[in-house]
């Protein structure tokens, strides 16, 4: 599966468009990890634990949008972009979509 966040694969021709796709997650944060962010604010520096659940959850975003453009016969993703949102205090969405395509 190919995945772009342009509006073509470079060298390859879209024959045809099936539409949208996505694929979101929601995470909450664990209370533990915010007492360690709290003391990480006053005193500087990359929250480690936070980074990686925001990767974690980018990259199952992305599976499940793959996963519903390969459902629709997809080959490829083309215009690719995230969103993320709050759900609530503690909690926050991130979403992928896209428009699957297949390519030659």
């Amino acid at each position: 599966m190919i995945i772009v966040n342009t509006d073509f694969v470079p060298g390859k021709k879209i024959r045809k468009a099936l539409g949208l796709v996505k694929g979101n997650t929601v995470r909450a944060r664990h209370v533990g990890h915010d007492f360690m962010a709290a003391l990480k604010n006053v005193v500087g520096g990359e929250i480690s634990d936070y980074t990686k659940m925001i990767a974690e959850s980018r990259e199952q975003s992305l599976d499940r949008m793959k996963e519903e453009a390969e459902q629709l016969g997809a080959n490829a993703v083309v215009n690719v972009r995230f969103s993320t949102s709050y759900v609530m205090s503690s909690a926050a969405e991130i979403l992928a979509y896209g428009t699957a395509v297949i390519v030659e």
